[in-house]
Parts: structure tokens; sequence; C-alpha cells
């Protein structure tokens, strides 16, 4: 009897010293590793030791994420003196790699300072993949570079090999660069017969292939212009679209001028038709009712030319 009840005493010890010897942890349902591998203190809060250290897989790419089984997750801790109870249900475990990343528009910007520099000439660069990343280990040393760029010069598609930081591999990327240009818009709606100001013009970047060859690409060019039309913001303009002010309009009562030397006539006349600066119109002069021709010189006034007999 007292052997039973010796034996029973030395069982009960041991369990309580293996029960103290494990470790209470609780498991994370969702980790970032920055490490090529997972450890149980990735996985696990409260763990205290050798164990934290201990691997337990190989973490995902930099940027990709996998999943662990909670049930093998916690024969492992248990093989390393961790007690774990899985009493949330928890169904995967997430190990997510953190990474320095690369976003498409990143890349695109990359390519497109690549060729400005190959080439003297902006493009616009579209990725094959538009919600393409690429990603590096965050302790990765050396910046990305690209390595190879062929590029069709003829219809725009490109290959680019990107390698993320030293010793990597390259990443090969695909898309379509094209040349572009900036060119001077409205930044608002103009009316027919409304002269364009500085103000209203911003500089915007346009296919090159998608801008009409008679289009306006200097901001001079519009400056002081009259709309002949009316016009949209955000559109690159055409020299059909405009037309000089004009300084007389039709019905406008002016001084119709004739100078010979030192001799200088005026009358009243009428214009028949809206004219700019320089511009020959026909008048009816109001005191002989005859029609003659003159140059515009400015608001109210014209100059003819020839007899006066023609004139007055």
């Amino acid at each position: 009897m007292l052997r039973v009840i010796a034996t029973a005493t030395l069982l009960a010890i041991a369990g309580t010293a293996f029960a103290a010897a494990q470790q209470s942890v609780l498991l994370r349902e969702r980790v970032v590793v920055e490490g090529a591998t997972v450890t149980l203190g990735d996985l696990f809060e409260g763990v205290e030791g050798e164990a934290a250290s201990v691997t337990l897989a190989r973490a995902p790419q930099p940027g990709s994420r996998t999943f662990l089984d909670p049930v093998w997750v916690s024969r492992q801790a248990s093989r390393n003196g961790l007690e774990w109870a899985n009493a949330t249900g928890i169904e995967r475990v997430a190990v997510e790699r953190a990474s320095q990343s690369l976003s498409a528009g990143e890349i695109a910007d990359m390519i497109a300072a690549h060729m400005y520099r190959e080439t003297g000439r902006s493009h616009e660069v579209t990725l094959s993949n538009r919600m393409l990343s690429i990603h590096a280990p965050v302790d990765a040393p050396g910046t990305p570079e690209i390595v190879r760029l062929e590029l069709d010069g003829r219809t725009g598609p490109f290959r680019a090999e990107i390698r993320t930081h030293d010793g990597g591999d390259a990443v090969t990327i695909t898309g379509r660069a094209d040349p572009v240009m900036d060119v001077p818009v409205l930044g608002r709606p103009v009316a027919r017969g409304e002269v364009i100001e500085a103000g209203d013009i911003e500089w915007v970047r346009m296919r090159s292939d998608r801008i009409r060859a008679d289009a306006i690409t200097s901001e001079t060019a519009l400056v002081g212009q009259e709309a002949r039309r009316a016009l949209r913001a955000g559109e690159a303009l055409r020299g059909y679209d405009l037309r000089e002010p004009a300084a007389i309009t039709r019905g406008e009562t002016v001084a119709l001028v004739f100078q010979s030397g030192p001799l200088t006539l005026t009358a009243r006349a009428r214009a028949l038709e809206n004219a700019a600066l320089g511009q020959t119109i026909r008048f009816v002069n109001l005191q002989s009712n005859r029609t003659v021709e003159g140059v515009v010189e400015g608001p109210g006034r014209a100059r003819v030319t020839g007899a006066t007999s023609n004139i007055f």
C-alpha cells in the first residue's frame, strides 16, 4: 500500500513539474515577419527563452503571404515546451512578409525617366499589368535599377528587366510607351467672341499621336486671340478655332482717314464687316455714300488709299 501511495505521489509531482515547465502562450492569427524564416516567437505572444528563436518554417517571398495550419503549429509549440489551447477556434494563421515595394505607378515613372535619359523625349508609360507591384526584402541593399530595356520605336511596346536590389533576380515587365508633349489648353470654357487671356491657359501632357498636326503648341499663339466658336476646357486648340479680335465690327461708325504727304482728310464711314487690326474691309462713306476699302488701324479708325475723288 505504501509503495502505491509513493508511486502516485511521484507521478503527481512530475505532472506538476511538467505543467510548470510548459509556457502558456497566445497564438497570433496574423503575423508579419521581416526575415526569411518564421519562428515560435513570431507566431506566439509570451514566448520566453530559447524557444522564441526556434524556426518553424520558411517565410514567403517579400510582399507575399502564406498560411499555416493551427493544429500543426500547436504540435510544434508543444514539442518546444509551449502550451496553447485553440479556445477561439482559429482555422488558419496568416504569415505575411514585409518588404520594400515598387507600385505600378513608380515602375512606370522609373521607366519613363530612363527613356527620357536615353532618347531626350517624354513618354507615357502603361504597364501590361496595371496592378503590378514588385518587392524586395526589408533589409535588402542597393536601390532598384533597370538592367535592360527594349523598345519598339514604331509601335511603342517595351520589355524591361528591373532588379529590385543588389544581388536580386531581375523581374521582367512589359507594357507600352508612347511619346507625349506638353500642350497649352484652356483651363475653362470660352464663349464665342471671347478674348483669351494668359490666366485662361493651362499646360497638359498629351500623347503625340493624339495631337492634330495643326494644333497650337505655343502659349503666345493663344493669348489675345478671339474664340471663333465656343471652346471647351482641356482640349488642344487649332488655328481655325481662333482669330484676331475684331478692332472694328460690322455696322460700326469709324473715322476713315486719307493721307497723302502733308494732306490728311477724314470722313465718317460705316463698316460693312468685322475686321481685326491690319485687315482690309469695305466701308460706306456716310457723306458721299461711296463704298471704299480701308485698312483697319485701330478701334474706330481705318486708312484708305487712292484718289480723293474715289473716296470723298
